[in-house]
C-alpha cells in the first residue's frame, strides 16, 4: 500500500470518527489530508523511501480565524489516535515532533511554500519569484476533508499561473536548452572540454523537461522527482523518455543527434499549442517569439534568461 492510501485508510478509519466524535459540528472547521514534502505525497514512494519519516499520519489545517482556539484541543485528539496502522508506526505524533504530519494553520501553512503572508500571488513578480517545485510540492497529495474549503481554493489559486508567467518561464527554458543543448554543449566539445559538455548536456536536459512540464501547464518538481512525474504528463511523455536516454547514453551515443530531435518535439508542441508560429527546430527564436507574447510590460522587459523556473 503506497502512502497516501495508508494516510487515507488511516483518517477514515480513526481520524475521522475521532475527530467527529470530539468536536461535533466544529469538526466543519477543519481540513485534513496530505501534501507537500515526501515521495509519498506525489505518489511516488517505494519500500526505499520507508527509510525514514514515512507513517500514515496526516495533516489537520485549521484557518487562521479559528487555529487560536483550536488548535490545542485537535492537537490533543490527534496525539490519542493509534499509533500503528497496517503495521507501520506513527513518527512524532504531535504537530511539535513531526513537521510533515499534525495541526497547522492553513495560512502559515501554504505561505511556506510561497513566501507571501497572503499566500496566492496577486502580481506577475510574485508568481515569477516562487519556484516551481515549491508550487508542485503545495499541490501534491491529496485532501480528504475540507470543511472551510480553504485548502482547495488554495490550492486551485495556486494550480492557475498567469499566461503572461507562463510565457516568460518557458521563454526562459527554451533559451536555456538552446544555448546548453544546441549551441554549448558542440563548443565545449571542440575546446576539448568534456567535462563543460557533460554539465551542458545536463543543462539541456534539466531545461527540456522543464519547458516539458510547462507545455503540460503543469509544476516540476524536485529534480529528483522530474521524470518520475513528466512520463506521467498527457504530452511530451515520449520526449521525456528521449531526454532520459540522452542523459543515459554511453560513449556509442549520438547526444547531439538526440539533442536535436528532442528540440525538434519541443519546437513542434510550440506550434501545436499556437504559441509560435516559427518552423526552425532552434529553440531560441521560440523563445524571443514568446517573449513578444506577453502582455505585461515588466515581465516583457525583463531579459530573456531571467525568471526562476
Amino acid at each position: 500500500m503506497r502512502g497516501l492510501e495508508l494516510s487515507r485508510a488511516y483518517f477514515e478509519e480513526y481520524g475521522r470518527p475521532a475527530l467527529k466524535e470530539a468536536f461535533g459540528g466544529d469538526f466543519a472547521y477543519l481540513a485534513c489530508g496530505v501534501c507537500g514534502q515526501g515521495s509519498e505525497c506525489f505518489g511516488f514512494d517505494d519500500e526505499t523511501s520507508r527509510d525514514h519519516d514515512f507513517d500514515p499520519g496526516f495533516f489537520i489545517w485549521l484557518d487562521r480565524a479559528h487555529y487560536r482556539d483550536m488548535e490545542f484541543r485537535v492537537s490533543r485528539v490527534y496525539d490519542r489516535l493509534p499509533r500503528t496502522f497496517e503495521g507501520v508506526g506513527l513518527i512524532g505524533m504531535s504537530a511539535y515532533e513531526n513537521a510533515r504530519h499534525g495541526v497547522r494553520e492553513t495560512e502559515s501553512f501554504f505561505a511556506g511554500f510561497t513566501g507571501l503572508d497572503g499566500v496566492v500571488p496577486e502580481s506577475p513578480m510574485q508568481w515569477m519569484a516562487i519556484p516551481s517545485f515549491r508550487l508542485a510540492t503545495a499541490l501534491n497529495g491529496e485532501i480528504f476533508y475540507d470543511g472551510p474549503g480553504t485548502v482547495t481554493r488554495f490550492r486551485a489559486a495556486l494550480s492557475a499561473m498567469p499566461q503572461d508567467v507562463k510565457y516568460k518561464k518557458l521563454a526562459a527554458a527554451l533559451v536555456f536548452a538552446a544555448q546548453s543543448g544546441q549551441y554549448n554543449y558542440a563548443r565545449c566539445l571542440k575546446h576539448g572540454e568534456r567535462a563543460a559538455a557533460a554539465l551542458a548536456l545536463a543543462e539541456f536536459a534539466r531545461y527540456a523537461l522543464q519547458a516539458v512540464f510547462l507545455l503540460n501547464d503543469s509544476f516540476a518538481p524536485f529534480y529528483k522527482w522530474m521524470f518520475r512525474a513528466a512520463k506521467k504528463l498527457p504530452r511530451l511523455s515520449e520526449t521525456t523518455t528521449k531526454i532520459e536516454t540522452l542523459l543515459m547514453a554511453g560513449p556509442g551515443g549520438d547526444p547531439a543527434a538526440l539533442i536535436e530531435e528532442i528540440s525538434s518535439d519541443i519546437a513542434s508542441e510550440l506550434n501545436r499549442q499556437g504559441l509560435s508560429e516559427l518552423s526552425t527546430p532552434f529553440l531560441e527564436p521560440h523563445a524571443y517569439e514568446l517573449q513578444n507574447r506577453i502582455a505585461d510590460p515588466g515581465l516583457r522587459a525583463m531579459h530573456i534568461m531571467d525568471g526562476e523556473i
